[in-house]
């Protein structure tokens, strides 16, 4: 069993942030410039015959819990543009009808030390690999790693271009950041990209490993507030499958049509040969009884749902203008930018509604058998 030494991601429980996030309490072609000569991606193919052998995420697990904040489910409800900054015409924080839904990174919070330990972290995961035969791992084992390899690089390249309104404008080395090969497993070089389409897409037939994926976009699947691991990452598929189905950016109707995110489009290649009957047996699969009524009274599928912009708290720009953090009623020495206070309040309302409907709990159905099953499959087992 290897366990990944513990870094300064332990600092994440710097008081500052315990603070704040406790009173919010109260997720293809080469890129130019890049090399064309694609890397032997087959070496990652997994093996026939697993072995037992574990890896422990504890440091991201703490990291994640600390610095991801939850905005709840959705209400299927788009957020009304908020009012300017006070004292200036300027629009700062978030504007997306989207912004009240999935989950969002403290990257404001977040000092040199704290930064640069993501990068500690990703280099730790990938020396991994030369201890531990990733490809001989359990599916589910292999699955979290890459995964977690994946949301760590995103984070961790997030957290250094910060502050940036949408992650898409990030470049490592002049090559946008999702085609960029900065990670090197076993001496393959590897893009975000390269993780999800070359191996994992490539290997698990079940289009819900999409949604462990985070992009660093409010339009995309939700960063989890826990590390993925063998044991839980079915469950957390489920939970990001069922959170962005049912949210406005998976799925809308528009003059009777059924809109979808592009992330569909974009996986349609791996696991929606057929389009719009099988995009809509899969919105199906997770829909709750809203969802599963829009889909049942719209015709064609669309998939012309994005929202670009980072999914932080503070929209990827600094504001000038900062208020007291309130925690149940009362208000602290603590102070954030106008914009997020104003996101949070928004929030808070949201939670009410969602209390004011009996909506405060969700069923979780995992490490079961379904029909149809193979006797053979294991329990659990994302296939």
């Amino acid at each position: 069993m290897s366990a990944l030494h513990r870094s300064t991601l332990l600092s994440l429980s710097h008081p500052a942030l315990l603070m704040v996030a406790a009173a919010m309490l109260a997720g293809a072609a080469p890129a130019a410039g890049q090399d064309a000569a694609a890397p032997d991606f087959e070496t990652f193919a997994p093996t026939n015959a697993p072995n037992a052998d574990k890896i422990d995420y504890a440091v991201w697990d703490e990291a994640m819990k600390n610095i991801v904040i939850s905005m709840g489910p959705s209400l299927r409800e788009g957020a009304p543009r908020p009012d300017p900054s006070f004292g200036t015409r300027r629009q700062y924080g978030h504007v997306s009808r989207y912004r009240l839904e999935g989950t969002r990174v403290m990257f404001s919070f977040l000092d040199a030390d704290v930064v640069a330990s993501f990068t500690e972290y990703r280099k730790d995961l990938e020396a991994t690999a030369n201890v531990v035969d990733i490809q001989s791992l359990s599916r589910n084992e292999q699955l979290a790693f890459w995964i977690n390899l994946h949301n760590v690089a995103m984070v961790e390249q997030i957290a250094n271009a910060w502050p940036i309104r949408q992650p898409r404008e990030i470049k490592v080395d002049g090559v946008p950041l999702d085609q960029a090969r900065f990670i090197t497993v076993e001496g393959v070089k590897l893009s975000p990209r390269d993780i999800r389409e070359q191996i994992v897409y490539r290997h698990w037939k079940d289009p819900i490993v999409m949604y462990g994926f985070w992009r660093g976009e409010i339009g995309g699947p939700s960063l989890q507030r826990e590390a993925f691991n063998a044991d839980n990452v079915s469950r957390l598929l489920i939970r990001g499958a069922s959170d962005f189905v049912n949210s406005l950016r998976g799925s809308q109707e528009q003059g009777g049509r059924l809109q979808v995110s592009e992330f569909y489009q974009e996986v349609a290649p791996f696991f929606f040969p057929e389009f719009e009957s099988d995009v809509r047996a899969h919105l199906s699969r997770f829909a709750d009884a809203d969802t599963s009524a829009l889909i049942a009274k719209t015709s064609a599928v669309e998939a012309s749902i994005a929202e670009h912009d980072i999914a932080d708290l503070e929209g990827g720009v600094r504001e000038p203008t900062y208020q007291n953090i309130t925690s149940n009623g009362v208000s602290t020495s603590f102070r954030i930018p106008q914009s997020m206070a104003s996101l949070l309040r928004e929030r808070e309302t949201k939670f009410q509604e969602i209390i004011r409907q009996g909506r405060t709990g969700t069923v979780t159905f995992s490490n079961i058998t379904l029909p149809g099953d193979p006797e053979s499959k294991d329990t659990g087992e994302v296939e």
